[in-house]
Parts: C-alpha cells; structure tokens; sequence
C-alpha cells in the first residue's frame, strides 16, 4: 500500500455543495468543509479556495474527486450544474501527481464493504446472502443509481445512470403525478420524482390533483413541514415520495439480483430518521406480484455514516495508486530508489529529483533536468543507462507508462442526441485515448526490425483492402518521396499477382484491421513463398500477425463490423508515419542506406527471424537504437 506520507485531498461534488476533507490515514479524514458551488466560478476555484482557507496547507500529491455527473474519458461536464473541466489539465494546475475522478455513486457503491453495522440501519426485513450482488439508489439533486458486483476479493461498482428509467405509476394518484409531469417533460424519469427538484414536482401535482393552491416551498421546507406534521399536503408529498423510492429500489433488486442487499444514500433519506422507516417505502419494495417472496428476502438498509462517499472515493484512488506502483513507470521509481545506494554522489543528485519530481522529469528538457539536479547533462544520460535504460528518451517512455495512469483511456459512445460540440469533442477524445493506448502497446524490437527490412529492401509493397486502401495508398506516397520502389495494391485480384513476381529480400506490408481476411493472407503465402518478407500492421493475436515475419501491432475497441473505421485507420496511418520516420532516420542525406548492403541484409535477417539470421550485431557505424527512441528525442 502507497504510504500517506503527506494527505491526500478527497471530494465529494454535487450540484450544491462541495464537500472536501483531508484523508491523513486510511479511513481518517480531517479538515472537512462544505463550499456552496454557486460561490465558485468553477471546479478549479473551489478546490483552490478549500486549500487556500487551511492554516497550514499541505502539499497534496494523491486526491480522489466524487463527482454527481457521469465520468466518460478525461472530460467533465455536470449534469446538474455547470462546471466543465479536463481531468489532467486540472490535475497539471492543481500540481497534483494522481486526479482520478468518478462518479460519486460509483464512490459510495466502493464504500458499502467498508462500512460497518454502526454505520447503516435496516429497514424491513430479509437478510443478505453473501457474496451477492449488492444495489444502491439514493435521492439528492438527481437519483444516483448504482451496484456492487463480487469479483475475486474485491468488488467492481457497476457506473451506471438508473435514475434515468421511465417512471412506472402504480395507482391513480401516480398517474396524476405522471399527467402534471407531463406537461413538462416529455420524458419522465424517475428522477424527476425521487430527488429534491422531485419532491417540489409531486407537491404541486398532488396539490393540483386535490384541487388546491400550491404554496411555493422548496423540498426542505416540504421535508420540514412534512416530518412535524404541520402541512398535511406535505406529509402526503413525503409519504408519496417514499413509497416511489420502494418500486424503484424495488425495480434495481431484481434487475441486479441484488441479494446483498439494497442500500440508500443520497442527501434525503438518510436526514428523514424514523420517520423513513414508519414510511411505505418498504411495503412499496415488496409489492412485486409472483416476486413478492423473493424480494421480500433482500434487505434493504439506509446509509447513516456521515462520511462513506469520502471513504469509497479513498478507495477507489488506492486502488489505482496500487495499479501504478505495478506499472511500468512506478516500478522504474523503484528501480531508482533501490538503484539510489550504489549511484555516484552526481548521479544520485538526479534520482533525487526524479523521486521527488516525476512528471517534471517527465516533461522537462535535458538541461532542465540537469540544472535542477546541479550536474552535467552527460551526468543525466549515465544516471538513464545505469537503469538500463538506451538514453533521456527512452527512460521518459519507461517513466510515462506508468505515471498517465491518471489519464483513463476509454472509449466514450456517441449518441444521437449529442451537440455538435459534444459530437465532436467524442470524437477527439476517443482518437486521443487510443493513440494513448497503442503507444504504451509499440513494441520498440519489432518497429527496429521493420526499418531494417525496409531499408535493405529492393522493393516495397503495400497491400490493404476496403477503407484502409488509403493507409496503403498513403505509405506508397511516402516511400516513393525517399526515392524507394514502390507501390500499393488495393484490389485482390491485382494483389496476388503483384505477390507472384516478389522477389527474394523484397518487403510486402500487409495492413488489416482484423487480420483475418482470406484474401490478404494468400497473398502472405505467396509473398513468403518467393522469399519476400512480410510485415504486418494488425491486430494482436490474428492470423495475421502470426504469419508475418514483423507484426506491429495495433489493438483498439473500434467495433469496425459496425461502424465505418475512424480510429483505427489513424492508427494504422500514425505507424506509418513511424515506419517512415525511422527509415528517413537511418538513410544518409543522399538517400543510401548507412551501411554495406551485405551488413543490412545480415542484420534485417537476423532481426526480422531467428531462423533466417543468428545473434543480431550491429553493422559498421550504424546504431541500433530504436527508431522510435530516436523520433521521441527529435521530437523533443
């Protein structure tokens, strides 16, 4: 477990207050102050002004935001109110080194396990069957919906937005309700109804069903005047409200099969005591027809801990600290801290810093590194080879695999009722996150030995069917401006007799989304059969790449049986660019390859397949660093 060696900032977000605390041990959290959002011109501001009003602020590294919103990819926008803000630009100007940012019903879901029986109380009868699925509803600005589902040790907490299902009358009364709602809305929801905007609504239904003059309450005072009995409107309101909270808890248990149990947070019931329980909520909860017996053996209990959305938001930034101290980049901080006894006085200079400042190591020039370590540049670049690392370049790549865990890589939907900024903001983010995500998965062996290969080759070809006919058409473009022979095949017919006249130490690249089409693996056959070399651009774990004698892979979750291809085509066009920069990179500026055809021909051989070549040797006065190390460095 990562140390709370200094605090760790946790948040939870709604549409009217946000609520911060300092998180000083596991399950301890101090400093807990409630803002008005309306006092803040945006999220940035709150969570400044929550810092700025500590007596002696802290430095924070870790922190977990609970959020009443749906948290797809690294934008945010609120339902409810209307703060938007990027996940890591807030993460860059808040200085801290983890943002992860979630929904607060997902949160709350995380912290059932770790509440105690003095933190709930039952209503009604049955008794959890565990380990089960659990359910979580709960009525504030909006109806948070949520589950947990058991997975090994551990749990995973369903996001999921419930609260959105058609509201269900269930006697005349209901129906009114659903008819002055109606008017409205074109769509009713549940929760329209179980939220505070919701408890307005069913008054001034119920008080035009019955003939009266609504007054003009908020949902607190309905509450007030509904618990001390002073409005019998409002008493009506409240009683009507938590009977609609028993169909739909009722509704998530045996969508779930939630036989842990049903719980009930939010900012309304758990402030409503026993009056809740005296409530038909749990008669409503029952009342399932030929299910009546089954739901009446799932308990269904209320959330009175003050502080559980803060206790499964800790959780949930625990897990991912732990995720990364598995990664890549967090074990190379451990490397350095194990590697740090046995460096020299300068050397350890700049472990220290590194440790004490990864993402600015991470984004920092060469003499910036050096300069806040006080040593030489060469200093820094013998620390990046103590590790085993090539040079500054590739202990970055190392470094970053691990440290952007912070940034989710996801795939967000597209929906027809997006704006056009939404649409195209989707859009971006999604090309982004898989750029993201094939750039942890590059393979920096297998990207030297296609450029090797491309290099000796006395002919390249490129061979794509469908809509990746342009990623082909494209990389002939390029080869040919390097003054290569080259050429792209598009249409299968032409594309196996291109195959039949390969010749031996010629290169066939054969780009294919699925790797699996039988046209472009005849044509692997008949490339390999006259002594051709093959690389792939593909999917991991296909045919394809199995056949091929260099496979690059590219995996995404672009469902391309549906859908035109969009990112997958940027993705093959990007390694491309790769294969192409690397080649301009190793020719020299007459356009010939640095050096002796006979020694290329040893190395792409060796390189390309063990039983073509033996022990891979670097040929006179040529490096082997990888191509995309070196296009990092350039690009730097």
């Amino acid at each position: 477990m990562p140390p709370f060696d200094v605090p760790r900032l946790i948040a939870d977000i709604g549409g009217t207050y946000a609520r911060f605390a300092l998180e000083t041990s596991p399950g301890e959290f101090s400093r807990i102050a409630s803002l008005r959002c309306a006092e803040h011109a945006d999220f940035h501001a709150a969570v400044s002004a929550y810092l700025k009003g500590l007596a002696d602020t802290p430095h924070i590294a870790h922190a977990a935001i609970a959020i009443a919103n749906p948290v797809e990819g690294d934008q945010v926008r609120m339902t409810n109110y209307h703060w938007q803000f990027s996940i890591e630009e807030m993460r860059q100007r808040l200085g801290f080194d983890t943002l992860v940012v979630v929904n607060d019903f997902t949160a709350l879901a995380m912290a059932l396990p770790r509440l105690s029986p003095a933190d709930v109380r039952q209503v009604g009868g049955g008794e959890a069957r565990m380990p089960s699925v659990i359910g979580l509803l709960g009525s504030g600005s909006g109806l948070g919906v949520s589950g947990l589902i058991p997975a090994g040790d551990g749990w995973i907490a369903l996001g999921t937005e419930g609260g959105h299902t058609n509201f269900a009358p269930r006697d005349e009364r209901e129906i009114a309700i659903l008819r002055h709602a109606w008017k409205q809305y074109d769509h009713v929801s549940f929760e329209r109804l179980l939220s505070g905007p919701g408890l307005e609504l069913i008054y001034r239904a119920l008080a035009e069903h019955a003939g009266q003059e609504a007054e003009e309450l908020d949902a607190p005072k309905i509450t007030q005047r509904a618990l001390d009995a002073s409005d019998a409107l409002c008493v009506e309101t409240l009683e009507v409200f938590c009977g609609l909270l028993g169909t739909a808890a009722s509704n998530l248990a045996v969508t779930l099969g939630a036989l842990g149990g049903v719980y009930i947070g939010g900012g309304i019931v758990p402030r409503l005591g026993e009056a809740f329980d005296r409530s038909s909520f749990r008669a409503r909860f029952e009342d399932k027809g030929r299910f009546s017996d089954y739901v009446a053996g799932i308990p269904t209990f209320v959330i009175t801990a003050e502080h559980a959305t803060f206790k499964g938001a800790s959780a949930i930034l625990q897990a991912q600290l732990a995720t990364l101290e598995e990664a890549p980049g967090a074990g190379l901080l451990g490397q350095i801290r194990r590697a740090r006894p046995g460096l020299s006085p300068a050397e350890a200079r700049v472990a220290d810093h590194v440790l004490a400042h990864p993402r600015s190591a991470l984004n920092d020039p060469i003499v910036e590194i050096a300069r806040a370590a006080n040593v030489s540049q060469p200093t820094v670049i013998r620390f990046c080879r103590t590790l085993g690392c090539e040079g500054l370049s590739d202990f970055k790549l190392r470094l970053a695999s691990g440290l952007t865990g912070t940034v989710p890589v996801t795939h967000t939907q597209v929906k027809g009722d997006d704006s056009m900024l939404e649409l195209g903001a989707k859009v971006l983010g999604n090309t982004a996150s898989a750029i993201l995500q094939v750039r942890s998965q590059l393979n920096r062996d297998m990207i030297d030995r296609a450029v090797a290969l491309l290099l000796k080759a006395g002919r390249i070809e490129f061979y794509a069917v469908g809509h990746y006919g342009v990623v082909a058409q494209d990389a002939e473009f390029k080869f040919l401006r390097f003054g290569m022979s080259s050429c792209s095949y598009t249409d299968p017919r032409l594309q196996l007799l291109a195959a039949n006249v390969l010749k031996p130490g010629d290169v066939a690249v054969v780009i294919s989304n699925s790797g699996r089409l039988p046209e472009l693996l005849e044509v692997v056959e008949k490339a390999k059969a006259r002594g051709a070399y093959v690389v792939a651009i593909t999917a991991g774990q296909s045919p394809l790449a199995r056949k091929a004698d260099v496979a690059l892979i590219i995996d995404h979750v672009e469902d391309v049986s549906t859908h035109l291809p969009m990112v997958s085509r940027i993705l093959h066009l990007l390694v491309i660019d790769i294969l192409a920069v690397g080649v301009a990179m190793q020719r020299d500026p007459a356009g010939l390859i640095a050096a002796s055809p006979q020694d290329r021909l040893e190395e792409s051989s060796a390189e390309a397949s063990p039983a073509r070549g033996g022990a891979r040797r670097a040929a006179p006065g040529v490096s082997l660093a990888s191509p995309l190390a070196r296009l990092t460095s350039h690009s730097r």
